[in-house]
């Protein structure tokens, strides 16, 4: 689901909650990633993660999925998505 809550920077869980529809869930996700432990605090991981915008997270998503550079990529904050320039 795409949502243009918590865009910025320091709102991970926020943002991820807004997506997923609980902060329970967000939670569960956040540590399956290793972003977070059980209390819901970030880990180094997580802070590094939740110290980006919901666009560099976007870019950089992209970026380890092909293997190119984020300079590559152009952002839609209408999908939170990121796709290579045309």
């Amino acid at each position: 689901m795409a949502t243009q809550k918590h865009m910025g920077k320091h709102s991970l869980i926020d943002r991820l909650a807004s997506q997923v529809g609980s902060r329970d869930l967000a939670i569960g996700i956040l540590q399956k990633r290793g972003q977070s432990d059980a209390f819901g605090n970030l880990t180094s991981a997580g802070k590094k993660r939740d110290a980006m915008t919901a666009k560099e997270r976007a870019l950089d998503r992209a970026s380890k999925a092909s293997g190119h550079p984020t300079s590559k990529y152009v952002y839609d904050p209408r999908t939170n998505r990121a796709k290579l320039k045309g």
